[in-house]
């Protein structure tokens, strides 16, 4: 029994250490900050950072196969400017989400397919996507475009409320982020398209000598991560109500932070899901503290979530040494 409860312990460290550490952070914030004790403060963490969880979740599974994702800040400007600019042309919302996620999913696959078949490094195709992706958003539209659309603005401003929590609210958009995760959750551990990404993360070499799809899966994990970006695009325009080319900006590094705080490996294999939510949620944290302090500068939200990072892929190098020879 002890012997099975050091081996979950060291197989999940990563995982234990985010979710202990987010709860210490709160539970300080709230000593400092009595305010940030309200439940309503709690779910502000999932209001304000949907899009961030959304895109985080994505690129969780391109990480797991040793991959990495810049492009999705440039998704997220290009699918809100996109959608504002149709939506202003008159088109119905209906038929624009289809469009922006066809669109994100599209851009995912190619980058996919020239990332396997051509072998170029991800870091330098994703990154030529983050450049195209900002650079068409600006070609669009070089202010900000307002969105008007009845369905959005009813997403927008509709509140669900919780009255279980102090009568505190969410919105639909909220919602999208953890069911995503619910649903990413189990494909990635209970169906051989999961296994094989974790075993691509490993040894692809292994992985292709084993008979399993490493090419397909790897297309259809870049074309998923496109999608997540475009989905986030789409919350993201939603909860602003308007499209502009300079969304975003740096949001490819908080979901890489937040994916490497929540204990997946870069060099892949290692992780899950559910870690990346504590990720953001440290994230969103981190920052709910500084706006109640009101006298630090935001970029020392920059500097803490920088430090963690460091102190994570720490910490995930001794877990991974001591699971190693266990």
């Amino acid at each position: 029994m002890v012997h099975r409860a050091k081996t979950f312990v060291v197989k999940n460290g990563p995982l234990l250490t985010t979710i202990v550490i987010f709860i210490l952070v709160y539970i300080i914030g709230g000593l400092l900050y009595p305010a940030m004790q309200k439940p309503q403060v709690f779910f502000n963490l999932f209001i304000n950072n949907a899009t961030l969880l959304i895109v985080s979740i994505g690129l969780t599974l391109v990480i797991l196969t040793k991959g990495i994702d810049l492009s999705v800040a440039g998704m997220i400007a290009l699918t809100s400017a996109a959608s504002a600019a149709l939506l202003q042309a008159g088109m119905s919302a209906w038929l624009v989400i289809p469009l922006m996620l066809l669109m994100g999913i599209v851009i995912g696959f190619v980058m996919g397919w020239i990332i396997h078949y051509f072998k170029v490094q991800p870091f330098i195709v994703t990154l030529m996507g983050l450049w195209f992706a900002r650079g068409m958003a600006y070609i669009i539209t070089l202010t900000s475009l307002t969105i008007n659309d009845g369905i959005y603005r009813s997403l927008a401003l509709t509140k669900i409320y919780l009255p279980f929590f102090g009568n505190a609210y969410i919105y639909p958009s909220t919602l999208i982020g953890p069911v995503l995760l619910i649903v990413v959750f189990l494909l990635a551990t209970l169906t051989r398209f999961g296994r094989t990404i974790y075993a691509i993360g490993n040894n692809e070499q292994s992985a292709i000598l084993m008979g399993l799809p490493a090419g397909r899966t790897k297309l259809i994990v870049y074309s998923f991560g496109g999608f997540c970006s475009a989905l986030g695009g789409i919350v993201f325009s939603i909860s602003l109500l308007s499209g502009y080319g300079g969304y975003a900006p740096g949001m490819e590094l908080d979901a890489i932070a937040s994916v490497v705080i929540g204990g997946t490996l870069l060099t892949g294999g290692i992780g899950n899901v559910i870690g990346t939510l504590f990720g953001v949620l440290i994230n969103g944290t981190i920052v709910t503290i500084l706006q109640f302090n009101g006298t630090l500068s935001s970029w020392w939200t920059r500097i803490a979530v920088g430090g963690l990072t460091l102190i994570f892929i720490g910490i995930q190098s001794l877990f991974y040494m001591r699971q190693k020879h266990s």
